[in-house]
């Protein structure tokens, strides 16, 4: 199969109900969609003894007990070296960590930064600040930096020239209120990362998961990243017949 791929927009081949290959700007994709209103879209951080998952496997391991699948899996925003969230981490509409909006050191703090959240049938991506102002009590979010787009526009401090190239992971909500997940097959700059988001998957809100550790999980495909240890994991499931 034969792929034409055209700078200025993307050429996709279907691959699968929810996931396909996109090249954007002379670079390749892997790219998800799905509706918050029919798939269920869950984010996940420790197990039923309280330990982080840590990987896609352990995840899927713990869930098989209660005869649920994992359709698609990703790591799900910044954490620390106890695998802990650094920022906002809500689950089950339990507020596990509270909204962090600290200037600082790193990708998290390269303001302004995000977050992700699931509410009952829809879904979002927001800045921190106009988040925490907007009263939102979301079933599920997680938060991480910096935004990709805003509102419609790039983040501030992309440079369409950057030099750091890096394998990069992040979750926008498309204008017809499907969440769209990206991750890229090989090193890439923001700039290019966000363009992709707000050119072709059409999300004017999108927001950067991580980089370099950026991970997927789709049976499907059989594919199943395992190289790092992880934080928080977003992924969407659905019961086994019983």
């Amino acid at each position: 199969m034969v792929i034409l791929a055209v700078l200025a927009c993307a050429a996709t081949v279907s691959a699968g109900e929810s996931c396909r290959k996109v090249q954007h700007l002379g670079d390749g994709y892997t790219v998800c969609t799905f509706h918050p209103a029919g798939d269920d879209i869950q984010i996940f951080q420790n197990d039923r003894s309280g330990r982080p998952y840590g990987s896609f496997r352990a995840l899927e391991n713990d869930l098989r007990q209660d005869r649920i699948y994992v359709r698609f899996a990703m790591n799900g925003g910044m954490y620390l070296d106890d695998q802990s969230p650094v920022g906002l981490f809500v689950v089950n509409g339990r507020e596990m960590k509270a909204i962090n909006t600290n200037k600082g050191w790193g990708n998290f703090h390269l303001l302004p930064n995000g977050v992700f959240y699931l509410s009952p049938g829809k879904a979002g991506v927001m800045e921190s600040r106009a988040f925490a102002a907007s009263g939102i009590k979301p079933f599920y979010a997680t938060q991480s930096g910096p935004m990709l787009v805003i509102n419609g526009k790039l983040h501030p401090s992309f440079l369409a020239d950057s030099t750091s190239l890096k394998i990069r992971n992040g979750v926008g909500v498309a204008i017809d209120g499907k969440v769209v997940f990206a991750i890229s097959d090989g090193p890439v700059r923001f700039h290019d990362f966000a363009t992709l988001f707000r050119d072709d998957l059409k999300c004017p809100n999108a927001l950067f998961l991580d980089g370099s550790i950026s991970s997927l999980d789709i049976p499907e495909w059989q594919r199943r990243d395992s190289l790092f240890p992880l934080g928080p994991i977003i992924a969407v499931t659905e019961m086994l017949p019983g």
